[in-house]
């Protein structure tokens, strides 16, 4: 369980970092369909920690909503932010990939409504993981320890 700890940690530590782009890029005008990227990508990594926290050793796939799913029947409280995992799942290819809309490119496709709306969907997924992943690192090095 010690090297899914370090697992954990480094995937959250990745996750921390891409968050803190995400709060950088949100300052600089019209990269809506960056943010929006990026948001998807930092909730995959933070899930993904919490993944591995749980004793997971292999965390494959890059839906949030089938990770929250997974994650949930391990501990309610990710019940609540099925919802806003699921809006971020829209944005893994789309906002990516010219040919992932029809007929636009994703930097003409989304507004800064969009990524707003994906900045408060990551916080609410950041917030309950970083709860999860306090509660589950601590319990595992103190059962570690004893």
């Amino acid at each position: 369980m010690k090297d899914l700890i370090k697992e954990s940690r480094r995937w959250s530590a990745q996750a921390e970092d891409d968050y803190r782009f995400v709060v950088w890029v949100r300052t600089e005008d019209g990269f809506y369909d960056k943010v929006c990227f990026l948001t998807q990508q930092a909730g995959e990594k933070i899930l993904k920690a919490c993944l591995y926290a749980t004793g997971k050793r292999k965390v494959w796939g890059h839906s949030l909503g089938e990770m929250i799913l997974e994650l949930s029947e391990i501990d309610p409280i990710f019940k609540k932010i099925v919802t806003p995992a699921k809006r971020l799942d829209r944005f893994y290819i789309s906002a990516r990939y010219p040919n992932g809309l029809p007929g636009l490119s994703p930097f003409q496709a989304y507004s800064k409504e969009d990524s707003d709306d994906a900045w408060e969907d990551l916080k609410e997924i950041f917030a309950h993981c970083r709860i999860f992943l306090e509660k589950s690192i601590d319990t595992s090095e103190q059962t570690e320890n004893t």
